[in-house]
């Protein structure tokens, strides 16, 4: 048992180090997990559930944070977000209520940093987001843990589930990105004198 929670633990820290570093594949790590626990003890992968659904929320709640401290001079220096076409869209989505755009926002590979910004920008009260994020970061959690429980179902050994998970992970999130890279709104015009 003390194993179980040391893992746990372990798993709850790579997950709210990757919310506030995004370049961590935290999905695959819960996708992973999930996949070893259901082949120990199928009970554990709900923990695994909830220890992906805290590390989420922190390492959010610590991004908002700095991204509201920072808010429009990272829209200024960050390459990616120097259109402002496409925060005012976010900003205004979040200031009109769409939570919804929060909960999408953790599903879709390199939305979530712009969407936080953006909500940031807009001035989302902390208690809104907080509320706001609680249900998404255990969506995303039970999204990835579902594609770990996933391999498990398909492979007979805990790591070609394990494997089979953090691949399929990785291939998914990498295709969805290049997807919407190829998708993006042109950077605004550039001003006249």
């Amino acid at each position: 048992m003390t194993a179980t929670l040391g893992a746990l633990g372990s798993l709850i820290l790579v997950v709210l180090f990757g919310s506030v570093v995004p370049v961590v594949p935290t999905g695959a790590a819960v996708s992973g997990a999930a996949a070893l626990a259901a082949h120990q003890h199928p009970v554990t992968v709900v923990l695994v559930v909830i220890a992906g659904a805290i590390g989420a929320y922190v390492g959010d709640l610590a991004t908002y944070g700095m991204l509201g401290w920072g808010g429009e001079r990272v829209v200024r220096r960050l390459p990616g977000l120097r259109g402002r076409q496409r925060v005012g869209l976010v900003s205004g989505r979040v200031r009109e209520g769409h939570v919804s755009t929060l909960l999408v926002s953790r599903l879709i590979p390199g939305g979530r940093v712009p969407v936080l910004l953006a909500a940031a920008v807009a001035g989302l009260a902390w208690r809104r987001f907080a509320v706001a994020n609680a249900p998404a970061s255990l969506l995303w959690s039970v999204l990835y843990a579902s594609i770990g429980v996933l391999g498990r179902a398909v492979f007979p050994e805990p790591w070609q589930s394990v494997v089979a998970a953090v691949l399929l992970v990785v291939l998914v999130t990498q295709g969805l990105s290049w997807l919407s890279r190829r998708r993006r709104l042109p950077d605004d015009p550039p001003a006249s004198p």
